[in-house]
């Protein structure tokens, strides 16, 4: 079902309130085409993942990108992060220490004190690459970091720099030598998004460019500044959440908790644990992003809809019997949105 053509449910006139004007959409749709058309110069396909990305950016989230190997999610984060923007990546493994992301004190022999050295989570775009192949206690320290957007070294707190963005890859089909995130560390990502294999057509069109060497020539620089991205994550901030749709995506959180409006009866023995508030919180700002992303001022119950998976298939918990029936956690939020009434 679609409500695309809607009213604003504030205006029975069908105009949306006075957030953003025509020339701020306009500015937005600008600096969108330019990150967009600079990840196509690498990423053939995988639409769903640039727009995931994007609202991501836009909503100053993180993303937790999953696939089998060969998917282009490494060249996909580095792509995207490869506007005028500093960029690091680090590559996990079981030895990284803390200190090894954040940075950490080094004695200095000419000038007999400590100095600081900053670890390569100080930069605006930041790839985790194989982030459960890293401890536990590396990757606690990669997601206070990405909760708290600041580090502590030698108890002086740094802040890091904005935009701040965090891109971690996994891949689920390899057990030995990996360390599984933690649930309640998961939901510190805003996205979780699962890669597909690519359509026929798009695997050729892969192939012939990597025969013909277009991938061989260095990636020209982006033109999209820092402060092109601050103004987009503002415009994204200001776009109007109306009461019905916030009591709305409160409605659908419930219900994964076994409440809501129209509790699904037998639900919690597939789910040992629903989605927190944060889940809410996200579910809001990515539906703002999708809204901004269609040059819409205002959020409609198809934006919240449109990333429904997205923002929630880390954030339910399912049971043992779940796992072993099968049943996956996009059918039970399928479930779910299928329940609540669209206001």
């Amino acid at each position: 079902m679609t409500h695309a053509s809607r009213p604003h449910p504030e205006d029975p006139s069908g105009t949306s309130p006075a957030t953003l004007d025509a020339t701020e959409l306009a500015r937005a749709g600008d600096i969108i085409d330019q990150i967009t058309s600079h990840v196509r110069l690498r990423i053939i396909g995988q639409d769903d993942l640039t727009q995931a990305l994007l609202i991501t950016l836009m909503a100053r989230g993180h993303i937790l990108i999953e696939s089998v190997p060969g998917l282009a999610k490494t060249t996909a984060a580095k792509t995207f992060a490869s506007v005028n923007a500093s960029f690091a990546r680090i590559q996990c493994t079981p030895d990284l220490m803390p200190s090894d992301i954040v940075g950490t004190q080094i004695f200095s022999m000419s000038s007999g004190h400590m100095t600081t050295q900053l670890g390569p989570v100080h930069a605006n775009f930041v790839l985790l690459d194989e982030i459960n192949r890293s401890s536990a206690k590396t990757q606690s320290a990669m997601l206070q970091a990405m909760e708290e957007r600041q580090v502590s070294i030698g108890g002086t707190d740094y802040p890091l720099p904005a935009p701040f963005m965090v891109m971690a890859t996994q891949n689920p089909i390899e057990e030995e030598g990996t360390y599984v995130l933690p649930e309640a560390q998961m939901d510190r990502f805003l996205l979780k998004t699962v890669l597909p294999y690519p359509t026929p057509s798009d695997e050729i069109a892969v192939v012939a460019a990597h025969a013909a060497g277009s991938f061989d020539a260095d990636l020209p620089e982006g033109t999209v500044t820092t402060e092109d991205i601050a103004t987009l994550q503002g415009y994204c901030a200001r776009v109007y959440v109306h009461p019905s749709i916030q009591t709305y995506i409160v409605d659908l959180i419930n219900t994964t908790r076994g409440g809501g409006p129209s509790p699904i009866p037998g639900l919690m023995a597939n789910l040992r644990m629903g989605a927190s508030p944060r889940g809410s919180l996200a579910l809001m700002r990515a539906a703002q992003a999708h809204a901004l992303l269609a040059q819409r001022s205002y959020v409609i119950p198809d934006d919240v809809t449109a990333t429904r998976h997205a923002v929630l298939r880390h954030r339910i918990v399912r049971t043992y019997d779940a796992i072993a029936q099968g049943i996956s956690p996009e059918s039970i939020i399928d479930s779910v949105f299928q329940v609540v009434p669209v206001p």
